[in-house]
C-alpha cells in the first residue's frame, strides 16, 4: 500500500505506516475532518467511514466539538479552537475554503485559505516506513495588505473513536521532583495542560497518552502525542457529552498571541502523534525508536560515562583542585570531564557573574587551556557547563546593556536566583552569545557543554518593540534553536547536554539539536527511579543523564549504598557527580568495578529495547529490561527499597527473547532456557536487606 493514497470520489486521504492508519476529508463545508486514526485500513475501507452527519437535536449544539483535524473558530463551533485569528478590521471567524494540496516524499500537504480574507492556513502530515509516528504541524500565512494576529495557532488537533471511556496520562511535578507519571479518568468538559515559564518546565511536559482504561504494561490501545517545542505551550484535551475525546496542542498558552504582518507566515513546531496496539510499553519503545531515528543529532553514538564537578566543589573552582578531581575521575574509568559552575568572571556565588564568560584569571592564571590539556592527556573529554541566556544584575554584561533583559518599563525586574533573563528574541543578544560560545569553544577545543537555564520568565517584556511581548515568545525558542545549530555546524564533534535546572527543558524540539538531558538536580536514587520511570515513558534511555552522588543526599537527606545508586543511574546515561576526594579506597575499586560494568552493557541500555517488567514502588522496588534489537542480549536492572522477612519473592517474566534459544548468565555462567526465562520467569539475586539491587546481564548460546 501507497504510504499516502487518495479516493477523488468521496474525497478520503489514507495515510499508512507500517501498522496503523490516518484517514481525512474535506467535507461539503470544504472543513479537514478526521475519520479514523488506529488499525490498518484499505483506502475501500476508510471510505466506507464516510456518513452523513447527523442533524442537530438542538439549536444549543452546533457542530460536534471532536472531529476536525484543526478546528477554528467561527460559525457553530464551541470547543476549544486550535486556530483563532482576528483580522485588521476587528472579525474573528475564520472559513475553510479548499485551494489544493500536495503529496512528496511521504508529506502531504492541504491549502485552504478564508472565504473572505487573505489569510492561507497550510495542513502538513508527515509519514515514514520505519514507524508507526505520525508528524503534523500547521503553517498560517497572511497574503493581504493588513495585519492580522493570531490569538491561536495550534499544530495539530487528534481526536479519537468512540470509547465507553477515557484515561488521560501525563507527568508532572516540579523542581527536583519532575515527571511525576500521572493515569487519570479523563473528566468530562475541557482540561489544559500547560507552561506559562517561557520553557517546557518541570511542572509538566508537553506530551499525553489517552486509552480506554484498560490498558496495561503490555496490552491495550494506545493514543499518544508529543509536541517538539522548548518555550512554552499548551494541549487541551477535552471529554464531549457524546461520546468523544480529543485534544489540540501548540506554542503558546491563554492570553498570548502572534502578530502575522503582510506577507509573514507562522511555521508550528510538529505535533507528532502514535497509535500502538501493545500497550503502555510498546507505546514508549515506539517514541524510544523514533527519538533516536528521526530526532536525535547522533542517535548512532554510544554516550560516554561522565563526571560532574558540581556537588564536589559548588562554586570553588580552579585549576589545582579541577586537576586533582580529574586524575580520581580517570581512575574510575570516566570518559567525559565536566567542570561546572564557578569558573568565570566574578563568579563566586549564584549572586554575581553570570554573563560575563571569560575564565577567572585568579582562579585559571593561564586560561583552562592547561586544564583542557590535562584532561585529554588522561584520556577524557572535557565539558564545559555554561548558561549563555541568563545574566546577573552584578555582572560587566548588565551593566553594559541592562535593556538586554526581559522587563517592562516602569516595572521591576523580578529576580529568581539572583539572576534575569537575556531576551534571545532579540537578533543582536542571540548573536552575542553565539559569538563567544563558538570562539570558547574553538579556543579551547572544548568536547562537550553543558546548557543550563536556571530561571522562569517573568515581565516578559521587548522595551522599544510595539509587538515585542507577543513576539517574544516564539522568537526566543527559535533563535535559541539557531545559536545552537550554528555552534554545531562549527563544530561538528561537539556534544551538547540540555538543562534547564533539571528537567526544565526536555522535549522533541530541544533534542533534535542535543544528545542529551539532565533529568533532575534531585539525584536521591530512591527518588531518581520515578523520576526516570515517567521521563521514559516517552523519551528514550539514550538521552537521559543520571547521576551517582554522595550520600547522605544533599535534598532528602537519605543514605542509599553505593551500588545501589549506580544501578539506578545505569538505567539511563551514566555520570558521577560525587566528590571523589572523600570517597575511599574501597569506594572507589567499587565504583571502578561497576562503572566497568555498566560500559559492557550500556549499548543495551542505550539502544536497546525496555521492558518496565515492574514499575517502581516504596515496597517491591522495581525490574526494567533491555534487550538488544535482534535478541542476542537482555540485562536486567532489579530494585528493592525495603528487605521484609517473610515477603513473597516472585520471579519476573522477561519479555523479547529468542524462543527457544538459552541464554547464559554473563557473571554466573547459569544457563536458562528462553522458554522458561519468558513463561516462568527468573529470580534475580538480590541481597539481603534493603536497597538491594543487581544486575543480571544475559547473552544467547550459540546455535547448537
Amino acid at each position: 500500500m501507497s504510504m499516502i493514497s487518495f479516493a477523488p470520489d468521496t474525497g478520503v486521504w489514507l495515510l499508512a505506516t507500517p501498522h496503523t492508519s490516518y484517514a481525512l476529508r474535506v467535507d461539503e463545508t470544504g472543513a479537514p475532518c478526521h475519520l479514523a486514526w488506529g488499525p490498518r485500513l484499505t483506502l475501500a475501507e476508510a471510505e466506507e467511514l464516510v456518513v452523513p452527519r447527523p442533524a442537530s437535536t438542538s439549536s444549543f449544539e452546533g457542530r460536534p466539538p471532536v472531529g476536525e483535524e484543526l478546528p477554528v473558530d467561527g460559525g457553530t463551533r464551541y470547543g476549544p479552537p486550535s486556530l483563532q485569528v482576528r483580522f485588521a478590521d476587528g472579525s474573528r471567524a475564520f472559513e475553510w475554503q479548499p485551494t489544493g494540496h500536495r503529496v512528496h516524499e511521504g508529506e502531504l500537504e492541504l491549502a485552504f485559505r478564508d472565504r473572505r480574507y487573505p489569510l492561507h492556513v497550510a495542513l502538513h502530515y508527515r509519514v515514514r516506513d520505519d514507524t508507526d509516528v505520525i508528524e503534523r504541524w500547521t503553517v498560517v500565512r497572511n497574503a493581504g495588505d493588513e495585519p492580522i494576529t493570531l490569538l491561536r495557532a495550534d499544530s495539530a488537533a487528534w481526536a479519537l473513536p468512540p470509547l465507553p471511556e477515557y484515561r488521560l496520562s501525563h507527568v508532572t511535578g516540579q523542581w527536583s521532583a519532575e515527571t511525576q507519571l500521572r493515569r487519570d479518568q479523563l473528566p468530562y468538559g475541557e482540561l489544559v495542560l500547560t507552561s506559562r515559564r517561557g520553557v517546557t518546565s518541570h511542572h509538566a511536559n508537553p506530551w499525553v497518552m489517552l486509552d480506554a482504561g484498560e490498558a496495561t504494561e503490555e496490552h491495550g490501545r494506545v493514543w499518544s502525542a508529543a509536541l517538539a517545542w522548548s518555550g512554552s505551550w499548551r494541549i487541551t484535551a477535552q471529554r464531549t457529552p457524546d461520546g468523544r475525546a480529543g485534544f489540540t496542542g501548540g506554542v503558546g498558552h491563554d492570553g498570548t498571541s502572534v502578530p502575522l504582518a503582510p506577507g509573514e507566515e507562522f511555521t508550528t513546531p510538529p505535533f507528532a502523534g502514535l497509535f500502538s496496539e501493545g500497550g503502555f510499553g510498546a507505546a514508549s519503545r515506539a517514541w524510544h525508536a523514533y527519538t533516536l531515528a528521526h530526532v536525535l543529532p547522533h542517535p548512532d553514538e554510544v554516550a560516554p560515562v561522565l563526571y560532574n564537578s558540581w556537588e564536589a566543589t559548588g562554586f570553588d573552582v580552579d585549576e589545582v583542585g579541577q586537576k586533582a578531581l580529574a586524575e580520581r575521575a580517570a581512575e574510575l574509568g570516566v570518559e567525559l570531564y565536566v567542570v561546572d559552575d564557578g569558573w568565570f568572571g566574578a563568579r563566586r556565588s549564584d549572586r554575581a557573574g553570570l554573563g560575563d564568560w571569560t575564565p577567572a584569571p585568579d582562579r585559571f592564571p593561564e586560561g583552562l587551556a592547561p586544564l583542557v590539556q590535562a584532561v585529554h592527556r588522561l584520556g577524557m573529554a572535557f565539558g564545559l557547563w555554561v548558561e549563555p541566556e541568563m545574566v546577573n544584575p552584578d555582572s560587566d554584561l548588565y551593566r553594559r546593556h541592562p535593556d538586554w533583559v526581559l522587563h517592562f518599563p516602569g516595572r521591576p525586574r523580578s529576580e529568581l536566583r539572583n539572576q534575569l533573563v537575556l531576551n534571545f528574541a532579540r537578533r543582536d543578544v542571540a548573536d552575542w552569545a553565539y559569538g563567544w560560545l563558538t570562539g570558547l569553544v574553538g579556543e579551547y577545543g572544548i568536547d562537550f557543554l553543558k546548557w543550563d537555564m536556571n530561571r522562569a520568565f517573568s515581565e516578559a517584556g521587548w522595551p522599544g518593540r510595539q509587538d515585542g511581548a507577543d513576539r517574544l515568545g516564539p522568537q526566543y525558542v527559535r533563535n535559541l534553536y539557531d545559536v545552537i545549530d550554528r555552534l554545531r555546524a562549527d563544530h561538528p564533534a561537539l556534544r551538547i547536554e540540555s538543562c534547564s535546572g533539571g528537567g526544565g527543558r526536555v522535549d522533541l524540539g530541544i533534542l533534535s539539536r542535543t544528545d542529551q538531558a539532565w533529568a533532575s538536580d534531585n539525584t536521591d536514587a530512591a527518588d531518581r527511579m520515578g523520576i526516570q520511570h515517567g521521563y521514559g515513558q516517552v523519551y528514550p534511555a539514550r538521552t537521559m543523564g543520571s547521576w551517582v552522588t554522595d550520600v547522605p543526599n544533599q535534598l532528602t537527606g537519605r543514605t542509599v549504598p553505593l551500588r545501589f545508586r549506580f544501578h539506578v543511574s545505569m538505567a539511563g546515561a551514566l555520570g558521577i557527580g560525587g566528590d571523589l576526594t572523600r570517597w575511599s579506597e574501597e569506594e572507589l575499586r567499587e565504583g571502578a568495578d561497576l562503572v566497568a560494568e555498566y560500559k559492557k552493557v550500556r549499548h543495551l541500555v542505550q539502544h536497546g529495547r525496555l521492558d518496565r517488567l515492574s514499575p517502581p514502588s516504596a515496597d517491591t522496588g522495581s525490574v526494567v529490561q533491555y534487550t538488544a534489537p535482534d535478541a542476542s542480549e537482555t540485562l536486567l536492572l532489579a530494585y528493592r527499597r525495603v528487605g521484609r522477612h517473610g515477603a513473597p519473592v516472585l520471579p519476573v517474566r522477561l519479555r523479547g527473547l529468542t524462543s527457544g534459544a538459552r541464554y547464559r548468565d554473563a557473571r554466573t555462567g547459569a544457563v536458562h532456557h528462553a522458554t522458561v526465562l519468558g513463561a516462568y520467569g527468573l529470580h534475580p539475586d538480590l541481597p539481603p536487606g534493603d536497597w538491594s539491587s543487581t544486575a543480571v546481564h544475559l547473552v544467547r548460546e550459540p546455535e547448537a
